[in-house]
């Protein structure tokens, strides 16, 4: 199972998991492009246990990513080949079956820099039938809502408050 959450934290990110036996998780500072090529940051942050996989809602202030969670895809995916060797090898290439998002991507880490506290990657979708080209329609604006409710962030965070 793959899962990305619309994260109206300190500042709007989309988390990005991927099932490892927990949820192996990167925060995706301007989310997930379908253009082929197109690198986003997703820098790694700890593990989720697999109960979160479907949460939407709001986390209370004061509390770890205190802020409104939206489940904005969900799915499944595939490794090309070993995914535990290939993560550790910092290069994790897979396909993902999902609501918004799918065909071939690729997870690649970067070198960790002076007093960075956390292990920063790129996430690039690959050249293939799903992807599109410069110019076309973002995916994150043209489908914005949740894949579970219908809802924006902002329905989520009147309804909780």
């Amino acid at each position: 199972m793959y899962r990305v959450q619309k994260h109206a934290a300190r500042r709007l990110h989309y988390d990005f998991r991927l099932e490892f036996g927990v949820l192996k998780s990167w925060a995706v500072t301007r989310g997930p492009s379908l253009v082929a090529g197109e690198r986003r940051l997703a820098v790694e942050v700890e593990d989720h246990g697999l109960d979160y996989a479907d949460y939407e809602g709001v986390i209370a202030p004061g509390s770890y990513g205190a802020g409104v969670v939206l489940l904005w895809d969900r799915g499944t995916w595939e490794p090309d080949g070993a995914a535990g060797t290939a993560l550790a090898a910092g290069s994790l290439a897979f396909t993902l079956h999902g609501e918004k998002l799918s065909g071939r991507w690729r997870l690649t880490r970067m070198k960790l820099r002076p007093r960075e506290r956390h292990v920063s990657w790129l996430l690039i979708k690959s050249h293939d039938e799903a992807a599109r080209r410069p110019g076309e329609p973002d995916i994150l604006e043209e489908r914005p809502l949740s894949v579970v409710t219908g809802r924006t962030v902002e329905d989520i965070a009147a309804a909780a408050a």
